[in-house]
Protein backbone atom coordinates (compact mmCIF):
# COMPACT_ATOMS: atom_id res chain seq x y z
CA UNK A 1 0.00 0.00 0.00
CA UNK A 2 1.23 3.76 -0.58
CA UNK A 3 1.86 5.76 2.48
CA UNK A 4 1.12 9.26 1.72
CA UNK A 5 3.62 12.20 2.96
CA UNK A 6 2.24 15.69 3.72
CA UNK A 7 5.19 18.45 3.67
CA UNK A 8 3.00 20.64 5.93
CA UNK A 9 6.47 22.88 6.22
CA UNK A 10 9.49 23.52 4.67
CA UNK A 11 11.25 26.41 6.09
CA UNK A 12 14.03 27.19 8.55
CA UNK A 13 14.68 28.98 11.52
CA UNK A 14 12.71 32.16 10.18
CA UNK A 15 9.75 31.29 8.05
CA UNK A 16 9.55 32.92 4.60
CA UNK A 17 6.20 34.12 2.97
CA UNK A 18 6.69 30.26 0.91
CA UNK A 19 7.24 28.30 3.54
CA UNK A 20 6.36 27.50 7.01
CA UNK A 21 8.26 26.19 9.86
CA UNK A 22 8.91 22.58 10.06
CA UNK A 23 6.14 20.21 10.03
CA UNK A 24 5.13 16.96 8.40
CA UNK A 25 2.54 14.45 8.51
CA UNK A 26 2.75 10.84 7.45
CA UNK A 27 -0.55 8.77 6.95
CA UNK A 28 -0.45 4.66 7.69
CA UNK A 29 -3.66 2.62 8.04
CA UNK A 30 -5.70 4.73 11.19
CA UNK A 31 -2.39 6.38 12.23
CA UNK A 32 -1.57 10.06 11.35
CA UNK A 33 1.81 10.63 12.55
CA UNK A 34 3.24 14.48 12.83
CA UNK A 35 6.97 15.17 12.69
CA UNK A 36 7.90 18.04 14.10
CA UNK A 37 5.06 21.18 15.09
CA UNK A 38 6.36 24.31 14.02
CA UNK A 39 4.57 27.92 14.58
CA UNK A 40 1.59 27.86 12.49
CA UNK A 41 1.05 23.96 11.58
CA UNK A 42 -2.44 23.55 12.85
CA UNK A 43 -3.45 26.32 9.87
CA UNK A 44 -1.55 24.33 7.47
CA UNK A 45 -3.30 21.40 8.43
CA UNK A 46 -6.89 23.45 7.27
CA UNK A 47 -4.67 24.35 3.85
CA UNK A 48 -4.16 21.36 2.79
CA UNK A 49 -7.61 20.07 3.81
CA UNK A 50 -6.77 18.02 6.40
CA UNK A 51 -8.15 17.26 10.00
CA UNK A 52 -5.91 17.40 12.76
CA UNK A 53 -8.64 15.18 15.11
CA UNK A 54 -7.40 12.27 13.30
CA UNK A 55 -3.55 12.91 14.75
CA UNK A 56 -2.29 9.75 16.55
CA UNK A 57 1.43 10.29 17.17
CA UNK A 58 3.82 13.42 16.94
CA UNK A 59 7.02 12.72 17.00
CA UNK A 60 9.47 15.78 18.32
CA UNK A 61 13.29 15.69 16.81
CA UNK A 62 14.36 18.43 19.02
CA UNK A 63 13.59 21.24 21.04
CA UNK A 64 13.91 24.46 19.01
CA UNK A 65 11.40 26.71 18.58
CA UNK A 66 10.60 26.46 15.03
CA UNK A 67 9.93 22.76 15.37
CA UNK A 68 7.70 23.27 18.36
CA UNK A 69 6.04 26.22 18.93
CA UNK A 70 2.78 24.81 17.24
CA UNK A 71 2.31 22.42 20.00
CA UNK A 72 -0.12 24.97 21.97
CA UNK A 73 -2.28 25.94 19.55
CA UNK A 74 -2.79 22.67 18.10
CA UNK A 75 -3.47 20.91 21.44
CA UNK A 76 -6.20 23.84 22.02
CA UNK A 77 -7.89 22.43 19.02
CA UNK A 78 -7.94 19.04 19.62
CA UNK A 79 -9.66 19.61 22.81
CA UNK A 80 -12.15 22.01 21.81
CA UNK A 81 -13.25 19.86 18.82
CA UNK A 82 -13.68 16.78 21.38
CA UNK A 83 -10.60 14.87 20.39
CA UNK A 84 -11.26 11.51 22.70
CA UNK A 85 -8.34 9.52 21.34
CA UNK A 86 -4.87 9.75 23.40
CA UNK A 87 -2.09 11.63 21.81
CA UNK A 88 1.20 9.91 22.29
CA UNK A 89 3.41 12.11 21.76
CA UNK A 90 7.95 11.35 21.88
CA UNK A 91 11.18 13.45 21.97
CA UNK A 92 14.46 13.48 23.50
CA UNK A 93 14.97 13.81 26.86
CA UNK A 94 13.59 16.63 28.44
CA UNK A 95 10.56 16.63 26.41
CA UNK A 96 7.65 15.88 29.40
CA UNK A 97 9.36 19.15 31.20
CA UNK A 98 9.38 21.37 28.13
CA UNK A 99 5.34 20.44 27.47
CA UNK A 100 4.48 20.71 30.55
CA UNK A 101 5.78 24.32 30.81
CA UNK A 102 4.45 25.64 27.57
CA UNK A 103 0.93 24.83 28.93
CA UNK A 104 1.66 26.48 31.66
CA UNK A 105 2.10 29.64 29.52
CA UNK A 106 -1.83 30.06 28.94
CA UNK A 107 -5.09 29.15 30.27
CA UNK A 108 -5.35 25.88 28.17
CA UNK A 109 -9.31 24.84 27.63
CA UNK A 110 -11.02 21.51 28.21
CA UNK A 111 -9.14 18.69 28.95
CA UNK A 112 -6.78 16.25 26.46
CA UNK A 113 -5.13 13.06 27.31
CA UNK A 114 -1.24 13.15 26.36
CA UNK A 115 1.03 10.24 26.99
CA UNK A 116 5.01 11.49 26.46
CA UNK A 117 7.34 9.18 25.79
CA UNK A 118 11.10 10.60 26.09
CA UNK A 119 14.09 8.55 24.16
CA UNK A 120 17.41 9.14 26.04
CA UNK A 121 20.56 7.92 24.60
CA UNK A 122 22.91 7.40 27.58
CA UNK A 123 25.78 6.81 25.16
CA UNK A 124 26.72 8.60 21.03
CA UNK A 125 27.47 5.16 20.30
CA UNK A 126 24.38 3.46 18.79
CA UNK A 127 25.83 -0.11 18.77
CA UNK A 128 25.53 0.58 22.86
CA UNK A 129 21.65 1.11 22.78
CA UNK A 130 19.19 -1.33 24.26
CA UNK A 131 17.09 -2.37 20.85
CA UNK A 132 18.39 -0.10 18.36
CA UNK A 133 16.16 2.87 19.72
CA UNK A 134 13.62 1.20 19.08
CA UNK A 135 10.78 3.57 19.87
CA UNK A 136 7.68 2.07 19.17
CA UNK A 137 6.69 -1.37 17.49
CA UNK A 138 3.06 -2.24 16.27
CA UNK A 139 1.54 -5.46 14.24
CA UNK A 140 2.44 -3.31 11.14
CA UNK A 141 5.43 -1.21 11.58
CA UNK A 142 8.32 -0.49 14.06
CA UNK A 143 9.44 3.62 14.58
CA UNK A 144 13.43 3.86 15.62
CA UNK A 145 14.89 6.74 16.78
CA UNK A 146 18.77 7.61 16.15
CA UNK A 147 20.99 10.28 17.90
CA UNK A 148 21.56 13.31 16.09
CA UNK A 149 24.07 16.08 17.11
CA UNK A 150 22.69 19.84 17.46
CA UNK A 151 22.62 22.31 19.92
CA UNK A 152 20.01 20.44 21.42
CA UNK A 153 19.32 16.63 22.35
CA UNK A 154 17.79 16.07 18.78
CA UNK A 155 16.65 13.00 17.36
CA UNK A 156 16.03 11.33 13.97
CA UNK A 157 13.88 8.90 12.98
CA UNK A 158 12.69 6.03 10.95
CA UNK A 159 9.38 4.38 9.91
CA UNK A 160 10.14 0.87 8.77
CA UNK A 161 6.70 -0.65 7.73
CA UNK A 162 7.29 -4.70 8.87
CA UNK A 163 7.19 -7.47 5.79
CA UNK A 164 4.10 -8.73 4.74
CA UNK A 165 3.35 -12.65 3.45
CA UNK A 166 0.94 -12.09 0.66
CA UNK A 167 -0.93 -14.77 -1.24
CA UNK A 168 -0.59 -15.10 -4.93
CA UNK A 169 -4.66 -14.65 -6.18
CA UNK A 170 -4.31 -17.14 -9.15
CA UNK A 171 -2.54 -19.95 -6.98
CA UNK A 172 -4.88 -19.33 -4.81
CA UNK A 173 -8.44 -19.55 -7.46
CA UNK A 174 -6.93 -22.85 -9.24
CA UNK A 175 -6.87 -24.42 -5.27
CA UNK A 176 -10.28 -23.32 -5.10
CA UNK A 177 -9.68 -22.72 -1.05
CA UNK A 178 -12.81 -21.47 0.54
CA UNK A 179 -12.50 -18.25 2.67
CA UNK A 180 -11.62 -19.79 5.85
CA UNK A 181 -8.94 -19.67 8.66
CA UNK A 182 -6.94 -21.54 6.76
CA UNK A 183 -6.26 -18.79 4.33
CA UNK A 184 -5.64 -17.10 7.45
CA UNK A 185 -2.65 -19.49 8.36
CA UNK A 186 -1.22 -19.06 4.85
CA UNK A 187 -0.79 -16.35 5.29
CA UNK A 188 0.86 -16.52 8.61
CA UNK A 189 3.43 -18.72 7.08
CA UNK A 190 2.40 -22.04 8.21
CA UNK A 191 1.04 -24.99 6.11
CA UNK A 192 -2.20 -26.74 5.99
CA UNK A 193 -4.33 -29.43 4.58
CA UNK A 194 -7.37 -29.32 2.39
CA UNK A 195 -9.48 -32.01 0.96
CA UNK A 196 -6.37 -35.01 1.94
CA UNK A 197 -3.92 -32.65 0.38
CA UNK A 198 -0.82 -30.59 2.30
CA UNK A 199 -0.60 -27.10 1.18
CA UNK A 200 3.00 -25.62 1.74
CA UNK A 201 2.56 -21.74 2.50
CA UNK A 202 5.54 -21.50 0.80
CA UNK A 203 4.34 -22.30 -3.05
CA UNK A 204 1.31 -19.79 -2.97
CA UNK A 205 3.07 -16.86 -1.00
CA UNK A 206 5.40 -14.32 -1.56
CA UNK A 207 7.12 -11.93 0.89
CA UNK A 208 6.13 -8.28 0.00
CA UNK A 209 8.97 -6.11 1.73
CA UNK A 210 7.85 -3.26 3.83
CA UNK A 211 8.95 0.21 3.44
CA UNK A 212 11.25 2.70 5.07
CA UNK A 213 10.93 6.11 5.63
CA UNK A 214 13.52 8.64 7.69
CA UNK A 215 13.42 11.86 8.99
CA UNK A 216 16.50 13.53 9.49
CA UNK A 217 15.59 17.42 10.70
CA UNK A 218 18.39 19.65 11.81
CA UNK A 219 22.09 17.80 12.60
CA UNK A 220 25.14 18.24 11.81
CA UNK A 221 27.10 15.53 9.88
CA UNK A 222 27.41 12.33 11.81
CA UNK A 223 27.60 8.84 11.64
CA UNK A 224 24.33 7.76 12.87
CA UNK A 225 22.47 9.79 9.42
CA UNK A 226 23.86 6.19 7.68
CA UNK A 227 22.18 3.78 10.04
CA UNK A 228 19.27 5.96 10.36
CA UNK A 229 18.23 6.27 6.71
CA UNK A 230 20.31 2.83 5.70
CA UNK A 231 17.77 1.39 2.22
CA UNK A 232 15.24 3.88 2.88
CA UNK A 233 12.90 4.04 0.30
CA UNK A 234 12.74 7.68 1.35
CA UNK A 235 15.19 9.89 3.24
CA UNK A 236 13.74 12.94 3.89
CA UNK A 237 16.41 15.35 5.08
CA UNK A 238 17.27 18.81 6.14
CA UNK A 239 18.98 21.10 3.23
CA UNK A 240 19.65 24.36 5.01
CA UNK A 241 23.10 25.64 2.98
CA UNK A 242 24.59 25.19 0.32
CA UNK A 243 28.35 23.45 0.09
CA UNK A 244 29.58 25.61 -2.78
CA UNK A 245 31.43 28.50 -0.86
CA UNK A 246 33.47 28.47 2.51
CA UNK A 247 30.52 30.68 4.29
CA UNK A 248 28.06 27.81 3.38
CA UNK A 249 30.01 25.10 5.00
CA UNK A 250 31.19 27.10 7.70
CA UNK A 251 27.73 28.21 8.83
CA UNK A 252 26.55 24.09 8.13
CA UNK A 253 29.79 23.55 10.71
CA UNK A 254 29.03 26.09 13.18
CA UNK A 255 25.32 25.97 13.24
CA UNK A 256 25.49 22.38 13.10
CA UNK A 257 23.24 21.63 10.06
CA UNK A 258 23.41 20.12 6.51
CA UNK A 259 24.47 21.36 3.17
CA UNK A 260 23.11 19.77 0.22
CA UNK A 261 25.91 17.97 -1.03
CA UNK A 262 25.86 16.20 2.49
CA UNK A 263 22.25 15.15 2.03
CA UNK A 264 23.02 13.61 -1.42
CA UNK A 265 26.10 11.89 -0.14
CA UNK A 266 24.26 10.40 2.96
CA UNK A 267 20.98 9.20 0.92
CA UNK A 268 23.71 7.64 -1.59
CA UNK A 269 25.87 6.08 0.90
CA UNK A 270 22.81 4.27 2.54
CA UNK A 271 21.80 3.42 -0.81
CA UNK A 272 18.04 5.16 -0.49
CA UNK A 273 15.80 5.25 -3.14
CA UNK A 274 14.61 8.60 -3.29
CA UNK A 275 15.57 11.92 -1.78
CA UNK A 276 13.09 15.19 -0.33
CA UNK A 277 15.14 17.74 0.71
CA UNK A 278 13.71 20.54 2.98
CA UNK A 279 14.35 22.79 6.11
CA UNK A 280 15.25 25.37 3.59
CA UNK A 281 16.89 28.47 5.33
CA UNK A 282 15.28 32.31 3.88
CA UNK A 283 18.87 33.04 2.01
CA UNK A 284 18.01 30.63 -1.14
CA UNK A 285 13.98 31.92 -1.46
CA UNK A 286 13.36 31.63 -4.88
CA UNK A 287 16.81 30.43 -5.61
CA UNK A 288 16.24 26.88 -4.58
CA UNK A 289 17.36 25.22 -7.80
CA UNK A 290 21.02 25.97 -6.95
CA UNK A 291 20.40 23.14 -3.69
CA UNK A 292 18.73 21.20 -5.57
CA UNK A 293 21.45 21.31 -8.77
CA UNK A 294 24.16 20.75 -6.07
CA UNK A 295 22.47 17.43 -4.33
CA UNK A 296 21.62 15.81 -7.98
CA UNK A 297 25.18 15.98 -8.83
CA UNK A 298 25.59 12.97 -6.27
CA UNK A 299 22.02 12.06 -6.02
CA UNK A 300 19.99 12.34 -8.86
CA UNK A 301 16.51 11.03 -7.35
CA UNK A 302 16.11 14.32 -5.27
CA UNK A 303 13.51 16.95 -5.44
CA UNK A 304 13.10 20.04 -3.10
CA UNK A 305 9.68 19.99 -0.45
CA UNK A 306 7.57 22.84 -1.16
CA UNK A 307 5.00 23.58 1.57
CA UNK A 308 1.48 21.69 1.59
CA UNK A 309 3.16 19.29 -1.27
CA UNK A 310 1.97 15.70 -1.04
CA UNK A 311 3.99 12.60 -1.58
CA UNK A 312 2.99 8.88 -1.87
CA UNK A 313 5.92 6.21 -1.02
Amino acid sequence: MEIPITFLGTGQAIPTSRRNHTSILLQYKSENILVDCGEGTQRQFRKAGLNPCNLTRILITHWHGDHILGIPGLLQTLALNGYNKTLHIYGPKGTSQFLALMLKMFIFQEKLKVEVKEIDFPSSSFDKLEKKGKVLETSDFIIEAFPMQHGAPCLAYSFKEKDKIRIDKKKLEKLKLPNSPLIHQLQQGKDIEFQGKKIKAKDITYEEKGKKITFILDTGINKEMLKASENADLLICESTFLDDSDEGKELARDYKHLTAKQSAETAKQADCKKLILTHLSQRYENKEKLILAEAKKIFKDTIIAEDLMRFKV
